[in-house]
């Protein structure tokens, strides 16, 4: 598996869940065409971008050349890595036909194709930071910020104040916060929610 500092995005859940078993990273998906509107994970984007960089997985189609280069022209230039894979023809396992132009998305490319894809763009594994202590699903619930009475106004209060997007599940959030802020950092965050 390779470990990414990197956000990868890529079209939608399933490739997503196909990624999950090559790399280990944030990877948040466009929803296909849904990014073109959805100004909140546009700026997530954009931040991502200047913060750790990002890499853009799309289905070899013509959607997903349009999608690449719609994200190409909204985050800042220099912070995008663009991972290709090959057209492949076939049709993924869980359609009933192949898509229009005949070729398997992401999600059906195979896991070595995969990493040879990242190999050839130049995407190598992290190199070992020191450890710091992440934070947790069992910190959101345990700080108010989910499972509990009032926990969707305080988690939407820490998003705004982070200015992250407020659909974010639980485990994203989880995510999107260790990339962005340390434990110490995000347990200020809830003491100042708490006044």
């Amino acid at each position: 598996m390779l470990k990414l500092s990197q956000a990868v995005i890529v079209e939608g859940k399933y490739d997503a869940i196909r990624l999950a078993n090559v790399v280990d990273a944030l990877i948040l998906t466009t929803e296909g065409f849904g990014i073109f509107k959805d100004k909140e994970k546009q700026a997530l984007l954009r931040r991502l971008a200047k913060t750790r960089g990002i890499i853009v997985l799309t289905d070899s189609d013509s959607a997903g050349f349009l999608i690449r280069s719609f994200l190409r022209s909204a985050v800042p230039e220099g912070s995008v890595t663009h991972v290709y894979i090959p057209d492949v023809f076939g049709k993924e396992k869980r359609k009933r036909a192949p898509g229009a132009e005949g070729k398997l998305g992401v999600e059906g490319i195979a896991q070595d194709v995969l990493l040879e894809a990242f190999r050839k763009a130049g995407v190598t594994a992290q190199e070992s930071a020191a450890p710091r202590e992440s934070i947790t699903t069992l910190d959101l619930y345990e700080h108010g910020l989910s499972g509990k009475a009032n926990s969707s106004e305080k988690r939407k209060r820490l998003l705004q104040k982070l200015a992250l997007p407020e659909r974010l599940s639980t485990g994203n959030l989880v995510k999107v916060l260790n990339c962005f802020v340390t434990k110490d950092e995000f347990l200020e965050l809830v003491k100042e929610l708490e006044v």
